[in-house]
């Protein structure tokens, strides 16, 4: 069976709005304002993140901004993003360029527990907060990984929105990246 492991980026209050600076949000950018070292750091774990993964998992936003990216790119990240299987829930992508990529037209929650059952080991979400969302709400996550960034935005849309019940979480890992990056590593709390 599959784990759905969510790997996101966001500020310290919890924003993970723009962080490249593309969308046009007023505080966007926030991800290229960390040094050398951290960039470093943070480019060493999303290289064990993605060489760990069976699969990748992405509402459509954010996979049509990472297939706009890798395919181009070059090096042992890029081969490995780019050849990676990759899922795509969307009700409106037709046929997706991205190398290996298949997109799930069903109804979310169901094809996701599909996915989840056929698949062995980690089935990463990167970015995707309607997903996350989603899957949070239906109980389908087992684990969030959060690279926080030391700065503090006070508006934008963050990772988590209401949900129905509270969804109790387990730390099980923090890494300092860099000088100034914490990765942060939680598993979903279920009753016994």
């Amino acid at each position: 069976m599959g784990k759905i492991v969510i790997s996101d980026n966001v500020s310290l209050d919890g924003v993970d709005q723009d962080p490249t600076g593309e969308e046009g949000f007023r505080h966007g950018g926030w991800f290229a304002q960390i040094g050398d070292k951290d960039r470093e750091g943070f480019a060493k774990v999303a290289l064990d993140e993605a060489l760990g993964a069976e699969a990748f998992l992405l509402g459509r936003r954010s996979y049509e901004f990472l297939a706009a990216r890798w395919p181009s790119r070059n090096g042992e990240l890029a081969d490995r993003l780019n050849s990676l299987p990759k899922y795509v829930v969307s009700s409106t992508l037709g046929d997706p360029e991205w190398n290996n990529s298949t997109v799930l037209k069903g109804e979310v929650v169901t094809e996701v527990s599909k996915l989840k059952q056929e698949l062995d080991g980690e089935i990463v979400i990167p970015a995707s907060r309607q997903l996350v969302r989603t899957l949070m709400e239906h109980d389908l996550v087992d684990e969030l990984r959060l690279t926080v960034y030391p700065v503090v935005l006070g508006a934008g849309e963050r990772l988590f929105g209401e949900t129905s019940d509270s969804r109790p979480l387990r730390l099980v890992s923090t890494q300092t990246i860099g000088d100034g990056l914490a990765f942060l590593t939680f598993e979903r709390v279920r009753d016994a």
